[in-house]
């Protein structure tokens, strides 16, 4: 009976010794964040939205996160938190956006903002004013 216990009692501890050491930590989201503004010194009219995507730039129409949100005024702060196993090492990511007053663009970029793969996962995005047709 006692070399039962005996050896019941070193089973466990074995069980809790090797549980220990086995300690696998999830890699951390990657975070993306900034501001979206423009230059022109103009305000928004009342009604104004803004989408804020992250991108494929190699890929036209390939959206890998998008936010959609009424705003009053710019710069507006925006933040995307995204589980590391959907990032390619392959893939050129970058940030868009546009700002809609009534259904019209009014503000969007024209230019590139590549973040993740180059190491930048904090950028200022500039948008240009949408000539009227």
């Amino acid at each position: 009976m006692l070399k039962r216990i005996i050896k019941s009692v070193t089973l466990v501890c074995i069980a809790i010794g090797l549980s220990a050491c086995v300690t696998v930590e999830p890699p951390p989201p990657v975070v993306i964040n900034g501001a979206a503004g423009y230059l022109e010194r103009i305000a928004l009219p009342q009604g104004c939205s803004i989408t804020i995507a992250i991108i494929d730039l190699s890929s036209p129409g390939v959206i890998v996160a998008q936010k959609s949100f009424n705003i009053a005024r710019a710069p507006v702060p925006f933040k995307f938190i995204l589980p590391p196993e959907s990032i390619d090492s392959s893939i050129d990511y970058g940030v868009v956006a546009m700002i809609q007053y009534q259904g019209r663009v009014i503000f969007q970029t024209y230019d590139r903002f590549p973040v993740i793969n180059n190491q930048k996962f904090t950028t200022e995005v500039l948008m240009k004013a949408v000539p009227l047709k």
